[in-house]
């Protein structure tokens, strides 16, 4: 049972979190002509392209991929939930909220994951290699969740601390949720 449970949880953790980047990248405005843009596109219009038909795309953002992400977080809730001793417990609308706060819950997780993971990423390539390929896409997503924090938290000798405060605040964030 823990090994199918973890099997669910990694399958469906890595196309969420790939819709997630999708959806993402677009908000950011990170350009998909790039090897990252190429395999989340590759990985993720299994489930966009259908999803379109239903969701169409609003303010420039490809909504599809957002809905794809969530639907995804409801069935490995409700997959979740069926086999774990909870749903003897609660039934109708209970079992309703139950699912509901897994999905959102997983999802908020998962976009606070990926924020974490692009802002060590974009620190790392700074100080490594700042002009490697994959170093202008993670600037990109990382400079919406920094340019707050950078206002406050200036470059001292010039290092900047804003990611170390930013993945502090994250971690205090991923208690309450």
């Amino acid at each position: 049972m823990q090994a199918l449970v973890f099997l669910v949880n990694a399958v469906v953790g890595f196309f969420s979190t790939l819709l997630l980047l999708r959806f993402m990248m677009q908000w950011c405005r990170v350009s998909f002509a790039g090897q990252l843009g190429d395999f989340v596109i590759r990985l993720t219009d299994w489930a966009v392209r259908p999803m379109r038909r239903i969701v169409p795309g609003v303010g420039g953002l490809d909504w599809a991929s957002l809905v794809a992400a969530l639907w995804l977080q409801v069935l490995q809730a409700a997959l979740i939930l069926s086999l774990s001793a909870a749903i003897l417990n609660a039934e109708g609308f209970g079992l309703f909220l139950m699912l509901l706060m897994l999905t959102i819950r997983g999802l908020l997780r998962l976009f606070i994951y990926i924020v974490m993971g692009v802002v060590i990423l974009e620190a790392v390539l700074s100080w490594v290699n700042p002009h490697a390929p994959l170093a202008g896409p993670v600037r990109q997503l990382a400079r919406p969740f920094l340019a707050p924090i950078r206002r406050f938290v200036p470059p001292i000798a010039g290092v900047d601390l804003s990611p170390l405060v930013l993945i502090l605040l994250l971690q205090v964030l991923l208690m309450f949720i």
